[in-house]
C-alpha cells in the first residue's frame, strides 16, 4: 500500500535517492549535495509517496498558492512506475493549491505521459540558465 503525505522536512538524501531511482537524476545536480539540500529546504510544498516507509515518489513544488504552482520535480522510482503514483502526486499537489495553475516541464521521456492524464501541453516556455546569456 502506498501512503502519501506532505513532508516539507524531507531528508535530502532520500530525495536524492529517489531522483536517481526515477532517472530524473540524469537532469538534476545529484553530485552536488549542497544544491540538493537547498532544493529541499527552499521548496514550498513537498508531497511524498512511500511504500513500507521507503520513499518511492516525490512531488516538489514552488508556489504562491493562489496563482501558480511550479511542480519542479515529479519523481517515481522506476520499480514503482505505471501504478498511478505520479498521477496521484500531481492530484495531491493541485489539491493543496486549488486556485493556482499547476505548471511543469516534462522530462523528454515523459512528454507523452502528461496529456494522457489530462494536462494541456503548451509551446510557450522559455529558459534562461545563465545570466550571461541575457542580451
Amino acid at each position: 500500500m502506498i501512503t502519501y503525505k506532505i513532508e516539507n522536512n524531507l531528508s535530502p538524501t532520500e530525495f536524492r535517492d529517489v531522483l536517481i531511482k526515477s532517472t530524473l537524476g540524469e537532469r538534476r545536480p545529484i553530485d552536488d549535495m549542497n544544491r540538493i539540500i537547498d532544493m529541499v529546504k527552499n521548496a514550498d510544498l513537498i508531497i511524498t509517496a512511500r511504500h513500507n516507509n521507503q520513499l518511492v515518489g516525490v512531488s516538489r513544488s514552488v508556489t504562491d498558492v493562489v496563482y501558480c504552482t511550479y511542480l519542479s520535480d515529479l519523481a517515481v522510482d522506476e520499480a514503482y512506475q505505471k501504478q498511478g503514483i505520479g498521477k496521484e502526486l500531481i492530484r495531491l499537489t493541485k489539491q493543496e493549491t486549488p486556485k493556482a495553475t499547476l505548471i511543469l516541464l516534462a522530462a523528454p521521456d515523459a512528454v507523452n505521459y502528461y496529456p494522457h492524464i489530462g494536462m494541456t501541453q503548451i509551446d510557450v516556455c522559455f529558459l534562461l540558465k545563465d545570466l550571461n546569456d541575457l542580451k
